[in-house]
């Protein structure tokens, strides 16, 4: 799924005059820019080259939920200790390390000869993403003072939402010029950025302060990652009968123990205080249900038009782009909306027109008209998510104090990550079900020339998008609930 987001630090991040030279803090710039390249192009381009790959790794559709729910797994249990390793081990060696691990990670994918050969490698680039993405705003914090650090962060964001336009395009563009085996090419090109970055961070950085009294919460980090991955498996399951209920009490029941353990430790990873504010909650729940219809269409939507429509995957890459386009324009014009008159009403509204936007495609994708329905129908989505990516921020920041909005941004951050990891693995039986339902003889995603195949996976996929419109719908509803953040 394509990430839209910027990555939030787990503290509030403190200029260190010693940690670059000034003349060396557009190198640190330039790789912490690297840096999140990586992570938003890999994101949006895996989507598009999953068909290819599943071809070529011969992977059924639970593997393919798997090689992105992997990824999402280890990113989304991880991300709040990157964040306190940073503070503990040093930003820089610990930033460092999280490229590293990374990109060796998607060495082993470029390679991988088989699909769960590629899961489990998907898994560990997870791990140096955690420990990578909270990392990248934080680098700049530290780089730049105060009076030059709005200036730096803006050139990030503005090269961020770049490569995110850019990175589905260009490797539509490489799987529709190069051919299916194209997709190994998309996670080589992860070593040389990376090895770039390195250089620039051993070359160019200086005193990396550690902080020997920050706590890294590692049974916080065990208990959630075993729960997330026991419900996702479970969730992943259910259509296939077997031990999935076993799975999801156990996930369930080691969710209540990452709970508990939050609850007790004295330096946890998600306080559990900051739920008591109504209004940080319903962000939060508000994050997992939006994310959630994104991750859904996201990942179904490149499977549908490339193996059910016969799109080439540069235009299916096209599907992307006005998503990007609209939060690049306009997500900095809604946070001024949202400090005028408040998040909720932005929050309402730009989920409901998501909704009119998933809607839309729910209705037409009968027709198999990308360029007059589908996209038109994208256009509302990135509307609709321009409208609330700022606001959604603001809410989350408004609803804490000064001193937690680290740790809450942090947290809304590993909420969305979730949502894509639990709806992706909740609907793969929902979709299959539809598939078949439909009269499909093959496999939902698939290439096939068995009859009806291609109107099978229309219909399943239109069915998803009713889905993810119930889901835009309920996030407009918790909008309301979010009223109470008072406005600067």
């Amino acid at each position: 799924m394509t990430e839209t987001r910027a990555p939030q630090t787990s503290a509030a991040p403190v200029f260190h005059a010693g940690f670059c030279a000034e003349r060396s803090r557009p190198y640190i710039l330039v790789a912490a820019i690297l840096a999140s390249a990586l992570g938003f192009i890999d994101g949006t381009v895996v989507a598009i080259a999953l068909p290819a790959m599943r071809d070529s790794l011969g992977a059924d559709l639970v593997q393919a939920q798997w090689i992105h729910n992997a990824y999402m797994l280890t990113l989304s249990a991880l991300i709040l200790v990157g964040g306190a390793m940073g503070d503990r081990f040093g930003l820089g060696r610990v930033f460092g390390l999280g490229i590293a691990l990374f990109v060796v990670a998607s060495i082993f994918c470029a390679v991988a000869p088989g699909a769960w050969f590629m899961v489990i490698a998907r898994a560990v680039q997870g791990i140096g993403a955690a420990i990578m993405v909270p990392g990248s705003l934080a680098l700049i914090a530290r780089a730049y003072p105060r009076e030059s650090r709005g200036r730096a962060i803006g050139i990030w964001a503005a090269a961020s939402a770049l490569t995110t336009a850019a990175g589905p395009i260009i490797g539509g563009l490489a799987l529709t010029i190069g051919g299916p085996e194209m997709w190994r090419w998309i996670f080589a090109i992860n070593l040389p950025l990376g090895g770039f970055a390195l250089y620039l961070l051993w070359r160019h950085l200086g005193d990396d302060p550690t902080k020997n009294d920050a706590r890294v919460d590692i049974p916080g980090a065990f208990t959630a990652t075993v729960a997330l991955l026991a419900l996702a498996w479970g969730l992943t399951s259910l259509d296939h009968g077997g031990d999935a209920t076993l799975w999801l009490a156990g996930g369930g029941t080691m969710l209540l123990v990452f709970l508990w353990s939050q609850s007790r430790s004295d330096h946890p990873m998600m306080p559990l205080t900051l739920f008591a504010s109504r209004s940080f909650s319903a962000a939060n729940a508000l994050s997992f249900t939006l994310y959630s219809a994104l991750s859904i269409m996201f990942f179904f939507m490149p499977m549908t038009f490339i193996a059910g429509w016969g799109l080439t995957e540069i235009e299916t890459a096209a599907a992307f782009a006005p998503m990007s386009v609209f939060i690049s324009l306009l997500s900095a014009r809604a946070g001024k909306l949202a400090d005028r008159i408040g998040p909720a009403p932005l929050l309402m509204g730009g989920s409901l027109v998501v909704a009119m936007g998933y809607a839309t495609m729910a209705l037409l994708a009968p027709y198999q008209n990308f360029w007059a329905h589908v996209l038109p129908a994208m256009c509302l989505v990135g509307l609709g998510m321009a409208a609330v990516v700022a606001p959604l921020s603001t809410a989350v920041m408004g609803a804490v104090e000064e001193d937690q909005s680290g740790i809450a941004s942090g947290i809304n951050n590993a909420v969305t990550r979730m949502a894509g990891l639990i709806s992706v693995a909740a609907v793969g039986g929902v979709v299959a079900a539809l598939y078949t339902g439909a009269g499909g003889l093959a496999s939902f995603g698939i290439d096939s020339d068995t009859a009806g195949h291609g109107a099978a996976m229309t219909a399943a996929f239109s069915g998803l998008a009713w889905v993810a419109t119930a889901l835009a719908l309920i996030s407009s509803a918790l909008g309301w609930l979010t009223r109470g953040v008072t406005k600067s």
